[in-house]
């Protein structure tokens, strides 16, 4: 084998070498600090100028999630404009201490007279029911969300 063609080999196995370095280092910066998500709600002005059109929520809506069984059993979140955070993630509204969770997991958001959960991507899924979301799915009073081990309930 000449020496050019050791040379490359050599070069290529470092970079390779490198690459996955890289990405591990991602994946840890990721789970310690989240995810950067776009946001693809409307632009700012818009958002304002709805919410001050925003009508009053219908009756029977819900008002609070609450943590119903797990570690952080009783925790609970007020349901408000601002969609609720649920995560291990120092911005998560609801933080919950649990190994299944990621950092940024899932989230509580209205749209309109309704209530939606939807979940951010995470490793070990969230769960209404039975059912494995794969889009944001509508959620009424007494609706159970489990994330990893912990089940939370939305409230009135």
């Amino acid at each position: 084998m000449s020496e050019l063609t050791l040379f490359l080999i050599r070069f290529a196995y470092l970079a390779v070498l490198w690459i996955f370095v890289l990405a591990a280092l991602s994946v840890i910066r990721t789970d310690m600090f989240g995810a950067r998500l776009p946001d693809s709600r409307a632009p700012r002005g818009a958002r304002k100028q709805n919410k001050v059109a925003k009508a009053p929520r219908r009756r029977g809506a819900p008002t609070h999630v609450i943590v119903v069984e797990g570690a952080n059993s009783g925790d609970r979140a007020e349901l408000g404009d601002i969609p609720v955070l649920i995560g291990r993630g120092p911005d998560a509204a609801i933080r919950l201490d649990d190994d299944y969770v990621s950092t940024r997991h899932a989230r509580i958001a209205a749209s309109g007279d309704e209530w939606y959960v939807e979940d951010l991507g995470s490793t070990n899924g969230t769960y209404v029911g039975a059912n494995r979301l794969t889009e944001p799915l509508s959620v009424t009073v007494g609706s159970q969300v489990r994330i990893g081990k912990t089940v939370l309930e939305l409230r009135k």
